[in-house]
């Protein structure tokens, strides 16, 4: 079988994945982009990942750079403000941070993750440079001075001058490259699902804070007329399978009580998913002719929307240093800059969260205390309260 040739290799069909091949297709780049299971893109098929991305002010720029944003813009919800609800507190701690206090855009966009990967594979069949096959996976990978022999899983070879793993926390990439991971479990899962509510949401997006750990409704466009918000629920793991086995009204009741009544009585509109909560972060995110993106590089809590609005950061990186210097694509330069420009920053941001995640889950009324006087301070001092926003939105 004679052995393809293509500038970079992608292992990832997801979310990132996807983005990546958009990315560098658009600036010219050839790309062949691998995964094992084709790409769910209707919310009711089996499979559909029923979460929802907050695309963050920075991800807009790369996602219009990757030719995406004009086919999303139709779909997305604007985040305007980010509330805090400390409902443990007796009174609740209500603080809003309001993106006008920063700038004259919202803090982000939502959409659902199902609808993000319909569209970037719309955008993918439109660009004759890239290659996408799903069904065919990543198997392992050979480097060379030159260029890295990647081997997939039907057999067939490809030369890639960069090969990219953009393929999950348990990345095949990575594993084939030798690279180990760091990883932090909390004993938390995460049900992930979306409702109606009576009271509009008014694009704030609510994250409310109890023991267990974080209750967040993000909005959503109208369903059947009716307001719409996207919901990440974490609690330890057997209260959260406990949930997720309720019958339908039993778990809407549940809801209702755990968003603190914040639109009224909840309804579900999809069903409902488990995630486990983890953080990880690989030990390097680069090794000869690959580099580490996404969740193969870093996983964490889904806290903050930092997640994916990463994920784009590490790509931005990539696509920046291969436009500056084509003809280094996959060098050992390349690769050494893009590590020390993302890896120092995944690893605060990582930390960050992995301690707003603590704080969150904390049961003891001294670490609730501390959470509710945390949450005052932030929002008291303009400064402070005006920097954590910036931080927030992936500002230095």
């Amino acid at each position: 079988m004679k052995r393809e040739t293509t500038d970079i290799l992608i292992s990832g069909g997801g979310v990132a994945g996807l983005t990546a091949a958009a990315a560098f297709g658009t600036a010219g780049f050839s790309v062949i982009i691998v995964d094992p299971a084709a790409p769910v893109t209707s919310p009711d098929a089996p499979g559909s990942d029923l979460r929802t991305t907050a695309f963050l002010q920075p991800a807009r720029t790369f996602l219009e750079r990757a030719g995406l944003w004009a086919a999303l813009t139709p779909h997305a919800t604007p985040l305007q403000v980010m509330r805090i609800i400390d409902a443990a507190a007796t009174p609740h701690v209500i603080r809003d941070f309001d993106a006008a206090d920063i700038s004259d855009l919202p803090f982000g966009w939502n959409l659902p993750n199902w609808l993000l990967r319909r569209e970037m594979v719309a955008r993918l069949t439109a660009l004759p440079n890239v290659d996408f096959r799903p069904g065919t996976g990543f198997a392992r990978m050979l480097a060379r001075t030159q260029t890295a022999i990647v081997t997939l899983s039907n057999g067939a070879q490809v030369d890639a001058k960069l090969v990219i793993g953009a393929d999950g926390r348990a990345s095949p990439l990575r594993k084939s490259a030798g690279i180990g991971v760091k990883t932090t479990r909390y004993g938390q899962k995460a049900l992930t699902f979306a409702v109606t509510h009576d009271a509009p949401h008014r694009n704030i997006s609510t994250e409310i804070h109890k023991q267990g750990g974080p209750f967040t409704l993000v909005p959503l466009p109208d369903h059947c007329g009716k307001p719409c918000s996207a919901v990440v629920w974490m609690d330890n793991g057997p209260a959260v399978q406990a949930l997720a086995d309720l019958p339908a009204p039993a778990f809407e009741a549940a809801a209702t009580a755990r968003a603190a009544d914040t639109y009224g009585p909840l309804r579900l509109v999809t069903g409902r998913s488990v995630w486990p909560i983890i953080s990880q972060i690989a030990d390097t995110i680069t090794g000869p002719r690959c580099a580490l993106v996404s969740e193969a590089a870093h996983v964490m809590p889904p806290i903050g929307a930092q997640g994916l609005n990463m994920s784009l950061q590490d790509l931005a990186c990539l696509l920046d240093l291969a436009v500056a210097s084509p003809g280094r694509l996959g060098s050992q330069k390349m690769l050494d800059t893009y590590a020390s420009q993302r890896h120092p920053d995944i690893r605060l941001r990582v930390a960050g969260i992995d301690a707003l995640n603590r704080a969150s889950i904390a049961g003891s009324p001294i670490l609730q205390d501390l959470r509710r006087k945390g949450i005052e301070t932030l929002f008291g001092i303009s400064p402070m309260r005006h920097g954590l926003m910036e931080l927030g939105l992936g500002a230095r």
